[in-house]
């Protein structure tokens, strides 16, 4: 056999394991195909190919891997149990670019499945290996090495501390001013990913100067970008007054809040989101909010849309409300209860109509003015079945109880309270009872009313305990009354007549 012979077996060898490769990767690329391979043990198979001699079997081997760990966790515990990782690695390390990409593509695709496989990648070395890879020259891997990085510190501080440690935090922001789009999308996403976890991590980000970086960016024209972008400032805003109030410093208000005509829904819901977690800390910040337009728009949002996008625009008029008598009203001037009442009606997940009777208690709680502006957007009523619903959640029930108790101590509309003297369990209709009591004394033409509509039938056949506030409020309201009215109304009364007859 000559050489050329030799060659060409050698040639054939390669060529061979080439095709091997690039097939299993189209394969793994297919759900239903991914049992058959796992059965045929490619694993094993693809294990030596990462150290091949030939670069584009390596990185279609690495990628191959990929695609088989992203299918499920069985896959990538198995993928870390075939010692894959530390090869992988040491590849990150080389000079070839795609092998490099479809290796950071390989550790994200393990890391991104639990904190337990994080940990895996990150006590192979993995973070140190692909940190540098953020200075590389070629920004997608750039854009490989920060996914992989957001997939290990996503799961929870102690591994976003590790990636934090290795330097990543100044990269990524450098990563912010390369201009191609993905990449800065990707850095943006890591950073909030990091920030999420604890005031501390969120706070060294910070330093670093993240909040200059991303404040440049909200305005951009790709959506996805914008959608990581508030999500970062979200996520840092939400530890503290301090951070919250560095947030605003950055000027990013009042365009924020135009974003939230946006045509993207994940865009506005993040800018909700952020202002959300801005006013939920003090009076002041709300107001800066409030003073940006922001209730107005928040209420405009939360009519263009449904389900999970309505819940932190909710959540932000219950915050503002919580405050104070005057930033409740300015929720109540821009119908804003009028839009929650809809929220309340209209969504069938108990936990948003949850939040949506939290927020209403929180706007009515203050004063008779308040809570009668409540009262008039008829939410009353629905609260009360919402707290009687068997089917409610624990939770739904729990914050409607307490909206309603809220509002009802402070309501004077009594041709609102009516209607619950029908309906409401001995533990409401005593509040109810209260602030008839407290209103029916002073106003003689609510007297009246309150006898020609039945509500004072109604007092007289409540069964109430001897001694109890529910008794001692049905005497109250009786003594408003001359006694012969009160008799005319009790039960039994028109038998007594007949036996005097």
């Amino acid at each position: 056999m000559n050489q050329r012979q030799i060659i060409q077996v050698f040639e054939l060898y390669q060529k061979s394991r080439l095709q091997f490769v690039q097939t299993v990767a189209d394969l793994a690329s297919r759900p239903q195909n991914i049992d058959a391979l796992q059965e045929a043990g490619v694993l094993s198979l693809l294990r030596p190919l990462l150290l091949d001699p030939a670069p584009s079997i390596q990185h279609t081997a690495a990628q191959a891997l990929g695609r088989l760990a992203e299918h499920s966790d069985e896959l990538a515990e198995a993928v870390v149990r075939e010692g894959i990782l530390p090869q992988t690695i040491r590849s990150l390390a080389s000079q070839n670019r795609f092998y490099k990409k479809t290796s950071a593509f390989l550790l994200r695709a393990v890391a991104k499945r639990s904190p337990e496989l994080s940990q895996a990648v990150v006590s192979c070395g993995g973070v140190e290996a692909l940190v540098p890879c953020l200075l590389d020259f070629d920004p997608w891997v750039k854009e490989a090495a920060a996914w992989a990085l957001c997939c290990i510190a996503r799961h929870n501080a102690a591994l976003s501390q590790v990636v934090l440690d290795a330097g990543a935090v100044p990269l990524l922001l450098l990563c912010l001013l390369e201009p191609e789009i993905a990449l800065k999308r990707i850095a943006a996403s890591t950073l909030s990913d990091i920030c999420k976890h604890t005031p501390e991590l969120a706070q060294i980000v910070v330093d670093n100067g993240a909040i200059a970086h991303l404040a440049q960016m909200i305005l951009n024209p790709d959506a996805k970008l914008k959608r990581q972008v508030f999500s970062a400032l979200s996520q840092i805003s939400k530890h503290s007054v301090s951070l919250a109030e560095l947030v605003i410093e950055a000027d990013i208000f009042p365009a924020a809040v135009a974003c939230l005509r946006d045509p993207d829904d994940c865009v506005k819901k993040n800018v909700t989101t952020l202002m959300r977690e801005v006013v939920k800390h003090t009076p002041e910040l709300s107001q800066v909010i409030v003073n940006c337009g922001g209730i107005a728009e928040v209420i405009d949002y939360l009519g263009n849309c449904h389900g999970h996008l309505r819940l932190p625009g909710i959540m932000m008029l219950g915050y503002v409300a919580a405050h104070s008598e005057n930033l409740a009203m300015a929720v109540i001037v821009s119908k804003g209860v009028l839009q929650l009442s809809l929220c309340l009606s209209e969504e069938p997940e108990h936990h948003i109509k949850a939040a949506t009777a939290w927020s209403i208690g929180q706007i009515g709680r203050h004063t008779p003015e308040h809570a009668n502006a409540v009262a008039t957007a008829d939410v009353l009523p629905r609260l009360l079945e919402l707290y009687l619903d068997a089917s409610s959640s624990e939770d739904l029930q729990a914050k409607s109880k307490t909206a309603l108790k809220s509002i009802l101590q402070k309501c004077t509309d009594l041709p609102r309270l009516e209607p619950l003297l029908y309906d409401a369990p001995s533990n409401i209709l005593k509040h109810v009872l209260g602030q008839f009591s407290k209103v029916l004394p002073h106003d003689s033409k609510a007297r009246r009313l309150f006898v020609t509509s039945g509500g004072l039938k109604k007092v007289q056949e409540i069964e109430a305990e001897p001694g109890s506030v529910l008794q001692q409020h049905v005497s109250s309201i009786n003594g408003c009354f001359p006694e012969e009215i009160v008799r005319y109304y009790s039960p039994g009364y028109a038998d007594v007549l007949l036996e005097r007859l």
